[in-house]
């Protein structure tokens, strides 16, 4: 159901994007609260699900607050911004780079939220760049990093950043006396993958299924020649966003020092073969897309 009402402050209709006027009739769903013009109702969506009440969404939270009980641990935002940009994005140029609407991206952010487990579509976001900011911004939003507060140093080391020497990176001088011959840039490689790995299967189960299945949807954008999104590209977007800082108040030396860091393990992280991370969410993923 659908109440109309004077708008007093101008604000972007949820289904074409264009601000809705100072004084303008709009209408506004009454169980999720999406405003649009009057015009555009009947390209809107049926009527979403009101939200369910036996689970419901914080606007904040670590990642698992989000996840759903069973495996894999994918929380359905996640799930849903994913799908519908691989369903008619992976030929827009600057995928996850172009930013969208950011008051579009806020209002669907909130929107999802406040639907708890039963998400209204995405198909009626007209720019695909909203969808990527929505999913970026709950990233963004989380309390903590995808990769943890306490698992941030291990993952530096294990992308072989200078300064971290204390996992299996750090032993290459120890690696290259044992096995004559070899180079360094393979025993780095695989010194790194084999600690990368392992400090993957640390991670609590929602984030390492969520960094998972993150993954494999970033090889894809980064495979489709029409993104121009390459590895590099992607690990620019996704280092600050996955990766983050050691602790919720970093210093802004440390955030100068970190982003080519977080840049360098998100690098790693794709370099990793698409069979790793089919590992924690299967190969077929029909049952992560929500109905």
């Amino acid at each position: 159901p659908y109440c109309p009402l004077q708008v007093i402050r101008p604000e972007p209709c949820g289904v074409c994007g264009s601000r809705i006027r100072f004084g303008k009739t709009a209408i506004k769903c009454c169980q999720c609260q999406l405003l649009l013009h009057t015009k555009c109702r009947e390209q809107c969506p049926g009527p979403c699900a009101p939200r369910p009440r036996h689970r419901t969404w914080p606007h904040e939270g670590v990642l698992a607050d989000f996840a759903p009980s069973t495996t894999p641990l994918v929380p359905p935002l996640v799930v849903q911004c994913v799908t519908e940009v691989e369903t008619r994005g992976l030929t827009e140029t600057g995928l996850y780079r172009v930013p969208g609407a950011e008051q579009l991206v806020r209002e669907w952010k909130r929107r999802l939220l406040r639907a708890g487990g039963a998400l209204p579509a995405l198909s009626s976001v007209t720019d695909i760049h909203v969808v990527c900011g929505v999913l970026k911004d709950f990233l963004r939003g989380l309390k903590e990093p995808l990769v943890t507060f306490s698992l941030h140093p291990a993952f530096l080391s294990a992308a072989g950043e200078q300064g971290f020497q204390g996992g299996a990176c750090g032993q290459k001088r120890l690696l290259l006396t044992v096995i004559p011959g070899a180079t360094t840039d393979i025993l780095d490689d695989a010194a790194c993958d084999t600690a990368l790995r392992h400090v993957v299967n640390k991670l609590p189960p929602a984030n390492r299924d969520t960094l998972a299945f993150l993954m494999l949807h970033l090889l894809k954008v980064s495979r489709s020649p029409d993104c121009k999104m390459d590895v590099l590209n992607l690990s620019r977007v996704f280092g600050p966003t996955l990766v983050g800082h050691s602790s919720a108040n970093p210093t802004p030396l440390t955030i100068m020092e970190d982003t080519p860091r977080q840049c360098k393990v998100v690098a790693r992280l794709l370099s990793l073969p698409p069979d790793f991370w089919r590992g924690f969410v299967g190969t077929e993923q029909e049952n992560l897309v929500p109905t």
